[in-house]
């Protein structure tokens, strides 16, 4: 079996990315469920997708502000 194959049965069995499995590449900080999350979003229409980058963007900026304030 080529090594390619082998590696993609890891990947397959700790439920990971090719990508994360070597820590290269674009996605390679992205589990499997992460990357169907990104998937799923992407795959919305235009208005929705805003809806969820408008609130992650607010989780996001509350949460540097507490890191910010705890210092």
């Amino acid at each position: 079996m080529p090594s390619i194959e082998m590696a993609k049965k890891i990947a397959d069995a700790f439920e990971v990315s090719l990508d994360f499995l070597v820590g290269v590449g674009l996605n390679a900080s992205f589990d499997k469920k992460m990357l169907e999350r990104l998937e799923n979003v992407e795959n919305l229409p235009d208005v929705e997708k805003e809806r969820i980058f408008h609130f992650m963007d607010l989780v996001i900026r509350d949460t540097k502000a507490k890191k910010a304030y705890a210092s």
